[in-house]
């Protein structure tokens, strides 16, 4: 019998990228938990769900019920937990959904997998939750959390779940904490989208406080072949840094992105910087290099010439997401929601 997976908000940028990637590259059969807010979108998997080995089920972590019936159901051996509420701006805005769904939601995972047994839980968490650096060092996995958003705070919340029922209960979990993410299909409220798609149209890019901020970024492939990495060779009860070794300001992104479309720099709008800004991330991954074998592979170079090409030859994915017919998909696949 084939392993079978449980993967949690896999219709997210993320998410799904690991998906396609499995069903690609391994024998195993997927099920997808996704509750379908607004940055999971179905279209991301278009070209994996006639796949025998891959199951939809619209849902929310929140419902243990839910959870617990489709592990059932689908003998579910272990569950890889991408979901979650991200962007910053929002938790900024309002602080409720992260706690209910990245807090609450992997509580209910880790009880699952405690009363059914299960295998492994692997949490995806985010480099966040370590809060700010100065100009110099990186975040180790010892590094104390010191999460300045709602976002990073809920996240950071989980992370101590995960580990605390590791310690009291020896539930078999293991946490991925990634640096930021880049690559096809990201939802276009996220930094490079969003540039790529205002510079397509001469829109004005918008740049929180002087663009300094710096961010260590990693192809969205990198990371979840990292994932697969710790899923198959990590260390019960261990943190792993995954990252990209690459670090570059929001203002070279942005005129790095504006030099390959041949748009002008005059485009950049510089506003008013958002509340709590972490000043510079930035991940040591020798733990995972070295325990576990697994670098990145994809230089920012090419990888951001790769992505901008992917936003250019998907327009109707990007105008479904940006108006909102991307949920008009799952209507036509599986009914009303």
């Amino acid at each position: 019998m084939n392993e079978s997976i449980l993967v949690t908000g896999g219709a997210g940028f993320i998410g799904s990228c690991f998906i396609r990637h499995i069903l690609s590259n391994e024998d195993v059969n997927i099920v997808n938990l996704d509750a379908l807010t607004y940055a999971g979108n179905l279209e991301n998997l278009k070209s994996i769900e006639k796949n025998p080995n891959y199951t939809f089920v619209h849902g929310s972590i929140q419902n243990a019920e839910l959870v617990k019936s489709v592990c059932e159901k689908h003998n579910v051996t272990s569950i890889i937990n991408f979901a979650a509420e991200s962007h910053v701006d929002r938790s900024i805005m309002n602080a409720h959904p992260f706690i209910d769904t990245n807090v609450l939601g992997t509580l209910i995972l880790l009880e699952v997998v405690n009363e059914l047994k299960l295998k492994l839980m692997l949490h995806v968490s985010t480099d966040e939750v370590y809060g700010s650096l100065g100009e110099t060092g990186k975040f180790t996995e010892s590094t104390p959390l010191s999460p300045n958003s709602p976002y990073s705070a809920s996240k950071a919340a989980a992370d101590q779940l995960v580990l605390a029922f590791v310690h009291t209960y020896n539930t078999p979990a293991v946490i991925t904490r990634c640096s930021n993410n880049y690559g096809p299909y990201q939802f276009p409220e996220k930094l490079i989208p969003l540039m790529i798609l205002n510079a397509l149209e001469d829109r004005p890019l918008p740049v929180y406080g002087d663009g300094m901020n710096v961010r260590d970024w990693i192809h969205v492939q990198d990371h979840c072949e990292a994932i697969w990495t710790v899923y198959k060779t990590g260390e019960q009860g261990q943190v792993y840094n995954i990252g990209g070794n690459c670090e570059l300001t929001n203002i070279e992104i942005v005129k790095s992105i504006l030099k390959q479309l041949n748009k002008s720099e005059s485009l950049i709008k510089f506003i008013k910087d958002r509340p709590g800004h972490d000043l510079r991330y930035a991940m040591d991954i020798e733990k995972i290099k070295i325990k576990l074998g697994w670098s990145p592979k994809i230089n920012f170079e090419q990888g951001i010439k790769d992505t901008i090409q992917w936003y250019i030859n998907n327009p109707q994915w990007c105008n479904n997401v940006r108006t909102g017919a991307y949920r008009d998909y799952y209507k036509k696949q599986y009914g009303e929601m």
